[in-house]
């Protein structure tokens, strides 16, 4: 039988021409040629400030969690319904995580909920882009000015995504972005650190190069350099940079596939009244980093999955809510979070990667759809 994964990377045929330019060059350890190349392209197409390519998008949220000096004491306001790298990187510093619930028509983070949850304690709201579809940013950004409160963007899902126009990732005042190998352009781990805050460029530099002023140093800007705050190695090595450049080379076409597959899903699901589909607000786009369905209940969820792997496909759900998971279920207030546990039974994602033979998907299976 054939079997369909969920996921399989895709490469352009030029990584491997670019790490071999990369090793080439003498110069492997890191913000080289193609970490500027990749940085450029985010602040140029993007219109971010600054950004610092990362190991990996957690920490790129870490450097965030740094960046806002995020203590023993602090809150985090954040949706249940993510991945837990989205929480951990504040709980490593001490901040005390408020979860909040998901909107009923879509998994992203309810914002007529956030002014409820804000208090005195409250340093900063993480919204979370789910499949790349933007959270109503408007209304968020408005509250984080009233409270004086920061907004970082995980942008994890969200490359080449829109609200009203602007590029997810360049509206908090920081933002981060993820290249693993499930994402739209990868790097097998990689990840990048969105700024769009001027105040934290330059000490985002110097917690990048582990807590010294050395990216200054190597600009001529100072005769010498040394420790001068906290970091860490968050930076990667030219080798991931120069595989992730030959993608991002090659980001229109990969995004044009990747909608081709969406919409397909889409025509076909939509014949189901047992199936709810995604929804994506006037306000943003649709960037295809994932088609999921919703199903009934958990039971109905489970049937869908084993009907499709009976038969080699490999469909998968996703995240189980945060705030009810055995590291934080007795951490949490008690409050019921009723749409994040509803999308954690009932959501699943179909198998979407550039080279999908989406046929062998669509063509007769409606009988586990009806």
């Amino acid at each position: 039988m054939k079997q369909i994964p969920f996921n399989k990377p895709y490469l352009t045929g030029l990584e491997t021409k670019y790490i071999e330019q990369a090793v080439a060059s003498g110069k492997i350890s890191g913000n080289g040629l193609f970490t500027q190349k990749c940085q450029q392209f985010f602040e140029e197409r993007y219109g971010i400030k600054k950004t610092l390519l990362t190991t990996s998008c957690t920490d790129a949220l870490e450097m965030c969690a740094i960046l806002l000096n995020i203590k023993e004491g602090d809150e985090v306001i954040m949706p249940s319904y993510t991945f837990v790298s989205t929480a951990n990187a504040f709980v490593l510093r001490g901040a005390k995580i408020v979860f909040a619930d998901s909107r009923a028509d879509q998994p992203n983070i309810d914002e007529n909920s956030l002014e409820g949850l804000i208090t005195p304690k409250t340093k900063a709201i993480v919204v979370v882009h789910y499949a790349g579809v933007a959270c109503e940013m408007d209304t968020i950004m408005t509250l984080a000015k009233k409270y004086n409160i920061y907004v970082v963007e995980d942008a994890a899902q969200a490359i080449d995504s829109f609200y009203k126009g602007k590029a997810l990732g360049s509206i908090g005042h920081l933002s981060a972005f993820s290249f693993h190998e499930t994402k739209n352009v990868i790097s097998g781990e990689g990840g990048l650190l969105g700024i769009n805050d001027g105040q934290f460029i330059e000490r985002a530099e110097i917690i990048w190069e582990k807590g010294t002023n050395r990216s200054a140093f190597f600009r001529g800007e100072i005769d010498k350099y040394g420790w001068v705050d906290v970091g860490s190695s968050f930076l990667p090595s030219e080798i991931i940079a120069a595989f992730l450049w030959a993608q991002l080379e090659n980001l229109e076409d990969i995004q044009n596939r990747r909608k081709e597959i969406w919409n397909r899903y889409f025509e076909f699901f939509k014949e189901s009244n047992k199936i709810s589909l995604p929804k994506v607000p006037k306000y943003a786009t649709n960037n295809a980093h994932m088609f999921y369905v919703l199903l009934e209940s958990l039971k109905k969820r489970n049937e869908f999955i084993a009907k499709y792997k009976e038969i080699g496909i490999n469909p998968v759900f996703h995240y189980v809510s945060l705030h009810s998971s055995p590291y934080f279920k007795d951490k949490h207030d008690g409050r019921k979070l009723t749409n994040c546990d509803r999308y954690a039974d009932t959501l699943v994602r179909m198998p979407l990667f550039y080279e999908l033979d989406q046929p062998d998907i669509l063509d007769n299976k409606s009988d586990i759809i009806k």
